[in-house]
């Protein structure tokens, strides 16, 4: 699956000097958000990955195109995740992605609330994410191994809804098998 139209609107650069600058800036944007919150410094995101604040901003001239790259890259993993899983069986498969789904929540928890959820770039990164889970989740319907009364819009709010809820880590990982189990076809 392709992720470029998540990318739409987003300019990644060609020469592979300025690309691996622009992957080390939302590496570090990635990590220096989750640290510290979509405030964390402009100037420490540059130290960390390695470039001078002028390359950060010719990649990104506002902080917003900073946090929606990052995001944008986020669902990318999604779509990486999927095509990793397709050779599994069908239950190992989406239960596979449905743990980078999660994983891939608590990270966009960081960035949403700075987002304009009616953008393109949102609806174009709902599409693919969409895309990438819902294969899965048909080929474990298909093999019999997931009901077949849920849609994957159903799946993703349940566990969106399950990772944005206050609770520690152990019971978030319970909560989340019983949830994941309850999509098994019975």
């Amino acid at each position: 699956m392709s992720t470029d139209v998540a990318w739409t609107g987003i300019a990644r650069p060609q020469r592979a000097d300025a690309r691996r600058n622009f992957d080390a800036l939302l590496t570090a944007a990635r990590a220096a958000f989750a640290e510290q919150g979509i405030d964390a410094s402009l100037e420490d995101i540059a130290r960390r990955a390695e470039v001078g604040i002028g390359t950060l901003y010719r990649n990104f001239p506002t902080r917003d195109a900073l946090i929606e790259a990052v995001y944008v890259n986020e669902v990318d993993g999604l779509v990486v995740a999927a095509d990793a899983v397709a050779d599994l069986p069908a239950w190992d498969a989406f239960r596979s992605w449905l743990d980078s789904f999660f994983a891939y929540v608590g990270t966009k928890r960081v960035l949403i609330d700075s987002l304009n959820r009616d953008s393109a770039v949102m609806q174009n990164c709902r599409v693919v994410m969409y895309g990438a889970g819902e294969p899965l989740l048909h080929r474990a319907q298909a093999d019999g191994v997931v009901r077949h009364d849920v849609s994957i819009s159903d799946v993703l709010m349940m566990l969106a809804g399950i990772a944005n809820a206050k609770m520690p880590d152990e019971q978030r990982a319970r909560v989340i098998d019983i949830a994941v189990d309850g999509l098994r076809a019975r």
